[in-house]
């Protein structure tokens, strides 16, 4: 006669509860379906693109202020160094496109409650040098030669 095992009931590996998302990230998610929902209805090219830029000013002015000012030099940046890069909200974050997919983004400090803001680069930016590169910067301030660089790593990633 064979024995029979029943299932362990419980295990260190389980023992600790998954709550899920936070209710920073469940934000995000539910920012990112009203823009997907936003977009479905748009009717011509020129009205998206207009509402999409109107979107990412509004959501940087309601950054609190460190974040809003860096948001506004990083938003001037990158439309002085790549006009063809399209503005529009990303999971709630300001996000610049290339041909409807996002290339780079910002993301304030209070998104996520973090203790910095971080500048953020896609996998669609052509960023690759070797075996790893990196993808995002976290922002305290913005000098000159903070803007020069992103200036210069935005032209790269359309490149």
């Amino acid at each position: 006669m064979k024995s029979t095992q029943s299932p362990a009931t419980g295990t260190t590996a389980t023992a600790e509860k998954f709550d899920g998302f936070t209710d920073e990230e469940r934000g995000a998610m539910k920012a990112r379906a009203q823009e997907l929902k936003a977009s479905a209805r748009r009717a011509s090219r020129a009205d998206k693109a207009a509402e999409d830029e109107a979107a990412v000013l509004a959501k940087i002015a309601e950054m609190l202020e460190s974040d809003r000012v860096m948001a506004e030099r990083i938003h001037a940046v990158i439309r002085a160094a790549v006009p063809d890069l399209a503005p529009k909200l990303w999971y709630g974050m300001p996000a610049y496109a290339k041909d409807g997919k996002v290339v780079c983004f910002f993301q304030s400090a209070q998104k996520f409650n973090a203790r910095y803001a971080t500048f953020g680069f896609s996998d669609r930016a052509n960023l690759d040098d070797g075996t790893m590169w990196p993808a995002s910067f976290a922002l305290k301030e913005l000098t000159a030669e903070d803007e020069a660089r992103i200036g210069a790593l935005v032209k790269r990633a359309v490149s």
